[in-house]
């Protein structure tokens, strides 16, 4: 299991910072990923060839980050039977909404699982990615599960850190 599950490609360089979550995520819960930068207006014979040939390499699942027109996602959704799993990268005039449009609005035949824009998305993406893999892996199942519990306990914490600082006024 040296291959990569996991395909996180964004349309440019800049977009690293905020597709480094779904990676993150990914590496906290042992997921080997390949990260590649391609563009479905700049370079969308490279897209499709990384989409098309994904599955053949072992990427059971391929998270797309990109902003503005935000076609990447739905590019590589159009070459590939995997799920895709879209993030929009926040910038331009619209800070982001144009691409969420733009990853929503795929049409009939063409699905897309769209997030959040920008960090908390690509988080988001890289848990989604989780949960799919899980599907037929009971450990990484009992992974996920831990994780959850490990997010209630972090609240339950603050909440007392907090109760005890309004005892304390």
């Amino acid at each position: 299991m040296n291959e990569p599950q996991v395909l996180i490609v964004m349309g440019s360089d800049s977009d690293v910072a905020i597709m480094e979550e779904a990676a993150k995520i990914l590496d906290n819960f042992g997921i080997r990923w390949e990260m590649r930068i391609a563009s479905a207006h700049r370079s969308p014979k490279k897209a499709a060839a990384l989409a098309s040939g994904a599955a053949e390499r072992g990427i059971r699942v391929i998270i797309a980050g990109a902003g503005m027109a935000a076609h990447l996602a739905g590019v590589i959704a159009a070459e590939t039977v995997l799920p895709v799993i879209a993030v929009p990268i926040p910038g331009g005039a619209l800070n982001g909404l144009d691409a969420l449009y733009a990853m929503v609005q795929m049409p009939g035949g063409i699905p897309v699982a769209t997030m959040a824009i920008g960090k908390a998305g690509a988080k988001n993406a890289g848990l989604l990615a989780v949960q799919m893999l899980a599907l037929g892996n009971l450990e990484l199942a009992a992974s996920l599960l831990r994780y959850k519990e490990t997010m209630a306990d972090e609240v339950e914490q603050k909440d007392r850190a907090l109760q005890v600082r309004l005892q304390d006024k």
